[in-house]
């Protein structure tokens, strides 16, 4: 991977809280998927930092080397990678993904919008 890419996506990483790279916005999500994920996050409260990959193809190709993982959404809380939103769903649903967030300071960088823009 281009090295500033990673650098920048490292960074979007740590400066945010709760950070979903995804494809559209928290406003306006462009994919089921995203949609979902957005939806779940909404449920907690929680606030966000959206990435939108659709805007951005080094990003977009760049998040799955990352993170080794292969499809967008993906959804990082406090620096670590958690999963899609397959993965945010099961956990959602076992009761497993609330108190990961709730851990997430209150006062920890957080938007609710466009991240690495």
């Amino acid at each position: 991977m281009n090295p500033e890419v990673e650098a920048q996506i490292k960074e979007i990483v740590e400066n945010y809280a709760v950070t979903l790279f995804m494809k559209g916005n928290p406003t306006f999500p462009q994919c089921g998927f995203s949609s979902r994920a957005v939806a779940i996050l909404k449920e907690y409260g929680v606030r966000f930092a959206g990435v939108d990959v659709l805007a951005d193809n080094n990003i977009r190709e760049g998040i799955k080397v990352f993170s080794n993982w292969p499809t967008i959404p993906q959804l990082y809380i406090n620096g670590e990678f958690v999963g899609g939103s397959d993965i945010m769903l099961e956990m959602h649903e076992a009761g497993e993904l609330g108190p990961m967030l709730e851990k997430v300071s209150a006062t920890a960088p957080a938007q609710d919008e466009a991240a690495g823009e």
